[in-house]
């Protein structure tokens, strides 16, 4: 029985792997074995490893790490504690195969120390462009460290073979978030009020914003709120900054928003996958710079407003609006996405990232592949022309 070992370490990491998950557990041929960090296992960012323990997945093991400091020399050392337990646990589990979403720093820190004990490293959304975000690094080094690779589009399969990867463990599946799309049924308006304890009227905005980790002087979220106040009738939900550099500061900032807004406005740690989508289901327009704005939102058909840089360089379906980091840019934004003519055009994009089924053929590949001789790396190099 082939071992797998799934790494999260945030809730939207985990949200994008739940049925990549799933269909190993499912299968009588693979252990699943689950390895949780960061952010799940915070009381202040939601404690969401409760989720994953409500949807019927068995933790193997929690490494735990300080996120109380989210400066850079804070979250540096966070890393370090969590190499330390992540070595450990591997250590213990024994997997055939480490899987990793991504490119947030909990999942770098994991992609060393399994290079270091010499598993081979299965490797989902590579390739893939952030230039805001010091995530951009990340992904990429882990794709060096990785040896199974599984882009979201053709494009970034190409950008993984460009970083010298084998073409022949390099697949495009498409996004396996869009996978929650095709199986879930969404909740209705009711029932979806009842559940977040607040209720939804009206128009809806829904809301992630996190803190561009590359540029210092980048804007605060008061631009967002500055623009957000030309909107006095809509219902606004919030859901909390991830454990990135400055996200503390975002949180509480959006705290105080909301306090002064009580019965219009609500911040919550986290929604799950269930309710999340089906908030994007009901919400007039979702706005933020999250990836999920680009990735999952088109396909339910909810116009997209991308704040700022932290997702330059994603490929964007038509029902995506980007803006510049200010009040006037994020208004003028708000009110095109309102229009009639876009949330026309957003009910009937495509997006650029699948049509689902990624996380089953995700589940095969690494189930069929053989695996010896794969942690030695040959650098592929491409025909120079001219």
């Amino acid at each position: 029985m082939r071992k797998i070992c799934v790494f999260t370490g945030s809730r939207a990491e985990y949200g994008l792997l739940y049925w990549v998950m799933r269909f190993i557990q499912d299968d009588p041929d693979l252990q699943l074995q689950v390895l949780v960090t960061g952010a799940h296992l915070s009381d202040r960012l939601g404690a969401t490893y409760r989720q994953i323990e409500a949807d019927g997945f068995q933790i193997d093991v929690k490494v735990s790490m300080n996120l109380e400091n989210d400066s850079g020399a804070g979250l540096a050392t966070a890393m370090g504690e969590e190499m330390a337990g992540v070595a450990k646990a591997l250590d213990d589990l024994q997997p055939d195969i480490f899987v990793i979403l991504g490119d947030r720093y909990e999942a770098f820190a994991a992609a060393a120390t399994a290079m270091m004990l010499r598993l081979p490293i299965a490797h989902i959304h590579g390739g893939e462009a952030t230039e805001g975000q010091i995530d951009e690094a990340i992904r990429h080094s882990i794709t060096k460290m990785s040896h199974l690779h599984f882009a979201a589009a053709e494009e970034y399969r190409n950008r993984i073979i460009q970083l010298g990867e084998d073409p022949k463990r390099v697949f495009t599946v498409g996004a396996p978030g869009l996978d929650h799309i095709e199986n879930t049924v969404f909740m209705d308006r009711k029932s979806l009020s009842e559940s977040i304890g607040f209720e939804l009227k009206g128009d809806v905005f829904l809301i992630t914003y996190h803190p561009p980790t590359l540029d210092k002087n980048a804007p605060s979220v008061n631009a967002l709120i500055d623009a957000l106040d030309a909107f006095p009738d809509v219902c606004i939900v919030f859901t909390k900054a991830n454990a990135d550099m400055g996200g503390q500061a975002v949180n509480e900032r959006l705290a105080e928003y909301v306090a002064q807004h009580t019965g219009r406005m609500i911040l919550t740690s986290s929604l799950g996958q269930l309710r999340y989508l089906s908030l994007v289901n009901e919400a007039q327009v979702v706005i933020g710079n999250s990836s999920s704005g680009l990735i999952e939102v088109p396909s339910i058909g909810t116009p997209t407003i991308n704040i700022g840089d932290r997702q330059q360089g994603r490929l964007r379906a038509v029902s995506v609006i980007d803006c510049e980091d200010s009040r006037d840019g994020i208004r003028t934004a708000i009110k095109t996405a309102q229009s009639d003519g876009m949330q026309t055009k957003a009910a009937k994009c495509n997006s650029p990232y699948g049509k689902g089924g990624a996380s089953k053929a995700v589940v095969n590949i690494i189930k069929a592949a053989d695996l010896d001789g794969i942690l030695v790396k040959s650098f592929h190099d491409l025909e120079v022309v001219g």
